[in-house]
């Protein structure tokens, strides 16, 4: 009976929030910021500590303006996630563009489908939309990990499915693409791919944003599995409400890769991502809850 309340309570929230039109949504979202960084305080010693572990060169003055830019951001993000409940397909191609595709759909063509390499950085939501540029029977295929409570996970899933996108459960992700595959489908996979793992799935460590850190390695597996080219998302996010994301492409031929080169590649490219606008990641993530000692000597 809670699960369902909760539902139906973030279900009619998102439903009058995506019924604002933009400018609306961003002055509310103006408002709400204070509010979320000062009076609620929103993980911020989480995002402070993050910030000055990632940036020990900045000053305290330039780390608040980085803090301050970030709850901006955050407010922004968890509004037009809503919009996407009620967003035209023509709204979200105005406002995310792609560029590169040629080489993109060219892999597609070549190859049966491709890896994208996929960071929690400006409006990476709106990438649901890439359909937008795939041929006719093309499949965007969208991993994610279910959300505990089943009835908020239905409606994520079909927001996230608006506009074409295949939603497939991170543990049948293999199986999946392999029955797809023997279906004549091409394919584009994207994966979120600087999520904290869980310990049994803390496989690659290595240095990122000046500490110790591990990344998932499942997408570099699934590349391998599959053979399918590899391309890193590099999202720019140019001003309120319009993001532009191009498609750089890592490896064209995973097996030929050592093991942890394709993972070592997105962190590398993350890191640089982050640098150049660094209050358009998540910080408030708990990236580096896991400990390489602890891991090791479970």
């Amino acid at each position: 009976m809670k699960s369902r309340l909760v539902y139906w309570l973030t279900y009619a929230s998102m439903w009058m929030l995506a019924s604002l039109p933009f400018p609306l949504l961003y002055l509310l979202s103006d408002m709400l910021c204070p509010l979320v960084r000062h009076v609620v305080r929103y993980r911020r010693t989480v995002v402070r500590a993050n910030l000055r572990n990632a940036f020990p060169d900045k000053d305290t003055a330039q780390l608040r303006r980085i803090e301050r830019d970030f709850y901006h951001y955050l407010c922004d993000y968890l509004l037009e996630e809503a919009k996407l409940m009620r967003l035209s397909f023509k709204g979200l191609c105005h406002r995310m563009k792609y560029d590169n595709t040629e080489a993109y759909l060219d892999m597609i063509e070549r190859h049966g489908g491709v890896v994208l390499l996929i960071p929690h950085y400006a409006n990476f939501e709106w990438i649901t939309g890439i359909c937008s540029i795939m041929r006719p029977g093309d499949v965007p295929v969208q991993v994610y990990k279910p959300l505990r409570n089943g009835h908020l996970d239905r409606l994520f899933r079909h927001v996230r499915a608006r506009f074409g996108g295949y939603n497939v459960r991170k543990h049948d992700t293999a199986r999946e693409l392999v029955r797809l595959r023997r279906a004549g489908k091409r394919i584009a996979v994207g994966l979120i791919t600087d999520q904290s793992p869980n310990p049994s799935e803390a496989h690659y460590w290595t240095t990122f944003l000046h500490q110790d850190t591990v990344f998932m390695d499942g997408a570099e597996r699934i590349a391998k599995l599959m053979a399918f080219p590899v391309f890193y998302c590099e999202l720019t996010r140019e001003r309120r409400g319009h993001c532009r994301v191009r498609f750089d492409l890592v490896t064209e031929t995973p097996r030929d890769t050592p093991d942890g080169y394709i993972t070592e590649q997105f962190a590398r490219r993350l890191e640089q991502t982050i640098c150049r606008a660094p209050a358009y990641w998540l910080w408030s993530h708990r990236r580096w809850k896991l400990k390489r000692k602890d891991i090791e000597h479970a």
